[in-house]
């Protein structure tokens, strides 16, 4: 027998390239870029230990070129759902019994791998069939990524060694099993960490999982699960499927082995997801774990005391990158009276030097929108407020589908603080500002509390520290995610834990210790050394 407790200490976070002029980067993913356009892919489910094709193939395309064919994917049905379940079922025992260190260290070589062999792979993968630009993708596909596993085992080596005190003549110890039954990771398409961080982290805690991506995820996907499989993942612990989100949840909300379902996407979704599971919770094992990052109306409050390049800075980078497509993107916007003409004028001619177009040309800022359906939906936002006295545009407006999904960086300011556009998450690179009386400011504060069913995450631009106090107290459960004098995006792995409540999700915090727990359950064990023979306690003696 060999015995050894084994630790793994916190990690850095994985360095960012920067892709600048010349770099040895920017050439070797332009290359990675060519090399993937040159070669179309059939990608296939993975069930167990088979690749699963189906005669159904769902064509994928760029979203900024939407004729161009970069591959194909199988769809499949509820036998394969199904499948998957049986498969990750049988795999169950045996991941549960492999040694901590042993899984530990496929999640590492994995992170090792996208770090190196990978990363210009991933990261290519995720600009063509996510129409991210190279910086987006490399702090999503790479780093984000890379962090989430190195991180995610630092964590849970720690939860382990979490155990409880021992009075003498007796031994208490906790041991943390995984849950009983599958788990379900259902991942949107707009980070590609998500996807991989949302069935990996219950796999690292023992479990076995089913999951389903957003189709328009399924290019970069399909890498991930390359990566896993390299990295010495067993056949069956992670089950990689292609299916409608109502067949999906018909099979998994309704088997017996249901155990939780990790999830990143809209609040509508989340809430039906929420009501089946409810619906059918007399026919589980065991009462399933239901963790879920929803939607956003993520907000920037602007105090008189503002910086403007400071603040028209964190508009510009929280409002528009990736298109506005992210559940943290900067949405609304409160300008103080004071200073809101300088603001408005600034921002304006900062929008007016973003380039617009496809990621291959690194010089664009903005790119496209990730499908027809989001064109269509954000278009509608922007034509209904031309036509509504109460809002007018003040930069972009315009927008094109002829080749791709491109929409303008768009700005509109509102005169009712609660029109559509301040309250509705919108999802595309759509700005609404309102100004307020910049003597007003506690007041606007609880507007801002009270204008959204979200909490996600809001960002406060003051030099004024009483005023960054007051904001920080006021909005106490406006966001989950909270910024000073910053954008509200970009949370880190390890340094900003990311999660909101109210309709933004269940604030179970990826990227820490936190969501970690979620996909574990404890075990206390009681031994006594020496136990006792008398049921008598002292107290009922008399003398």
């Amino acid at each position: 027998m060999t015995i050894g407790t084994f630790s793994y200490p916190i990690p850095a976070n994985e360095p960012t390239f920067q892709y600048g002029p010349g770099s040895a980067e920017k050439i070797a993913l332009k290359e990675r870029l060519a090399a993937l356009k040159n070669d179309t892919v059939n990608i296939p489910m993975y069930i167990g230990n088979e690749k699963v094709y189906t005669d159904k193939k769902i064509a994928i395309n760029p979203p900024y070129e939407k004729d161009f064919v970069l591959g194909q994917f199988s769809e499949g049905d509820e036998t394969h759902v199904q499948r998957a379940i049986e498969a990750a079922l049988a795999a169950k025992a045996g991941w549960e019994a492999m040694s901590w260190e042993n899984k530990a260290h496929i999640f590492l070589k994995a992170a090792e791998l996208l770090s190196t062999k990978y990363r210009y792979h991933i990261v290519a993968a995720t600009m063509l069939g996510q129409g991210k630009n190279a910086f987006q993708a490399e702090i999503d596909a790479a780093c984000e990524l890379i962090d989430f596993l190195r991180f995610n085992v630092h964590f849970l080596s720690e939860i382990y060694k979490q155990q409880p005190i021992s009075s003498p003549g007796m031994n208490n110890r906790v041991e943390w099993r995984p849950l009983e039954g599958f788990v379900l990771a259902v991942s949107p398409f707009n980070f590609t960490a998500i996807a991989g961080n949302l069935c990996a982290s219950a796999a690292m805690c023992g479990n076995v999982v089913v999951w389903k991506p957003a189709y328009t995820q399924v290019y970069s996907a399909n890498i991930i699960m390359q990566v896993f499989k390299e990295a010495g993942l067993p056949d069956g612990v992670i089950n990689l499927i292609y299916v409608d989100g109502p067949v999906l949840g018909k099979v998994c909300f309704s088997h017996h082995d249901f155990a939780g379902v990790h999830f990143t996407g809209s609040t509508g979704v989340f809430n039906t997801m929420w009501k089946s599971i409810g619906e059918n919770i007399t026919k589980y094992r065991t009462y399933p774990k239901i963790v879920g990052e929803t939607g956003g109306k993520d907000f920037v409050m602007i105090h008189k005391s503002a910086d403007i390049d400071v603040a028209v800075t964190a508009l510009v980078r929280g409002a528009f990158e990736y298109q506005g497509q992210k559940c943290s993107a900067a949405s609304r916007a409160y300008l103080p009276s004071n200073i809101a003409k300088a603001i408005k004028a600034k921002l304006v001619e900062t929008l007016a030097t973003i380039k617009v177009g496809t990621p291959e040309d690194f010089s664009n800022f903005v790119n496209a929108v990730i499908d027809e359906r989001a064109f269509d939906k954000i278009v509608n936002f922007i034509e209904t407020a031309k036509n509504d006295h109460r809002v007018k545009v003040i930069a972009g407006g315009n927008y094109d589908k002829s080749v791709g999904y491109f929409i303008e960086p768009t700005v509109l300011e509102a005169s009712d603080p609660t029109y559509k556009t301040m309250c509705e998450e919108i999802f595309g690179p759509v700005l609404t500002i309102y100004v307020y009386d910049a003597e007003a400011y506690e007041e606007t504060l609880h507007l801002v509390d009270t204008t959204s069913p979200y909490a996600l995450t809001g960002a406060i631009i003051a030099q004024d520290r009483v005023a960054v106090e007051l904001a920080t107290n006021k909005l106490r459960n406006s966001a989950g995610n909270f910024y000073v004098n910053d954008k509200p995006t970009g949370a880190v792995v390890g340094q900003q834990p990311f999660g909101g409540a109210r309709g933004s999700g269940t604030n179970d915090k990826a990227g820490s210790i936190i969501n970690l727990y979620r996909w574990l359950s404890a075990r206390t064990i009681k031994e006594v050394y020496v136990p006792v023979t008398d049921y008598t306690y002292p107290f009922v003696k008399e003398a």
